[in-house]
This record gives structure tokens, sequence and C-alpha cells, in this order.
């Protein structure tokens, strides 16, 4: 599909691509829900939407929310978009599927920025502001046999994500691995992220992961 991407809305990458694929070798029951948590330009969404299923997407951005809501229309598909943070706008509600490619990016501040375009990456110190949100908020929202997957960077800890997943309840694992050059932001933090020992000498790239976590029937 080709996108329009608003000014200051994240554009999907590799990673969208990644999970996309992933979310394309799912098995959905009829009349699927899904929701896609942190739509950006609303991709996974619009992914699900195209295989029949009923998709809600959640972004905290205004302008991420009209992006996808455009994309939306142009493509056809029915797709409720709403503005929240993370899953708080469907709450009491369940899914057959969560998809979400989070703020993951460590970043030399502690917090999250509340505006501006870095907000769609940058995830504190360790990359696991959303991330550490998600995995708690995210399984009880999961219908039995329902199934969370969720993108993130190796350097943001593929192994706590597990850990985290799997004591909610979830049987979680690594489905993909991709690796690949670094973009503009993390190639400013080389230097940092050599401090902190999470990049070798001569690290330029980065390995994105797949996590895919289900409820039990």
């Amino acid at each position: 599909m080709t996108f329009v991407v608003l000014p200051g809305v994240y554009a999907p990458q590799d990673d969208t691509a990644l999970l996309a694929g992933c979310l394309h070798h799912e098995v959905l029951p009829p009349r699927a829900q899904v929701l896609d948590v942190g739509t950006g330009a609303g991709a996974l969404a619009l992914a699900a939407a195209v295989r029949g299923a009923h998709v809600t997407a959640v972004d905290i951005s205004r302008r991420a929310v009209w992006t996808a809501r455009l994309n939306a229309t142009l493509a056809g598909k029915r797709v409720r978009v709403l503005r929240g943070d993370l899953t708080a706008p469907v709450a009491g509600r369940t899914f057959d599927l969560i998809v979400t490619n989070p703020p993951y990016v460590p970043s030399p501040t502690l917090t999250q920025p509340r505006r501006g375009l870095a907000r769609a990456w940058d995830g504190g110190s360790d990359g696991r502001v959303i991330l550490d949100r998600i995995c708690a908020e995210a399984p009880p929202l999961l219908r039995q046999g329902g199934v969370l997957l969720v993108v993130h960077s190796a350097l943001s800890g593929e192994v706590r994500t597990l850990e985290r997943l799997r004591s909610a309840g979830l049987t979680a694992i690594v489905t993909e691995r991709r690796s690949v050059t670094f973009g503009p932001v993390l190639r400013s933090r080389q230097p940092w992220l050599h401090q902190l020992g999470l990049l070798g000498p001569d690290g330029e790239k980065e390995e994105l992961v797949v996590i895919r976590a289900e409820r039990a029937h």
C-alpha cells in the first residue's frame, strides 16, 4: 500500500514491515477483533483490515489519528481510530489479536518526550518506558487463544519482554529477527550506546525482533 504521512507522524519503516509480515501469517477467526496500539500512519491497522478483521487503532498523537483515518479512507477500509494513551481508549474490551510497534529506542533521557516526532521512537534510557506498560496492559485484553505481536530492537531487551509476558500468563517466543542498518536516530547515539556497552566498536546495525505471545484456550 501507499500511505500518506502527515508531518510529525512516524512513517512505516523496516520494523513496521517486519511486523506486518508476521500479522499476515496469523490465523484469524471470522470477524476477528484486532487492536493496533500506537498506530502511527495506520499501516498495521490496514494490514489487518485487508484480511477482513474488525480493527480498532489507537494513538496518543492527534496527527497520527488524522493520518490513520485518512489512509483508511483512501484504502476504502473501515478502521476505528481513537486518540488516547495506549490501551486506555479500549478499556473493558477484548481482542483476538493485538499488534504494536511501540517507541523502543534507548535515549539519554529517562522519560519519553511529551510531544514532537521523537515521541514515536524514544523509549527512555533503556528503551522500555512504553514496552513495559504494554507487557502489563495488553495481556488482560486478549481473549482465550488471543495473540499479541510486538516488535522492538534487541537493544531494548528481548529477554525482559519475554519474562514479563510469561509472568502475565502468556506463552511468549521470538518468532522473527532481522538485522537492519542504523537510521539517523541510532547513528546519532552511537557514542552513547558504546558507553553503555550495548554496541561493539564497529556496531552500525541493530537487530529487530518480533515477539509473539498467546493466551491459552
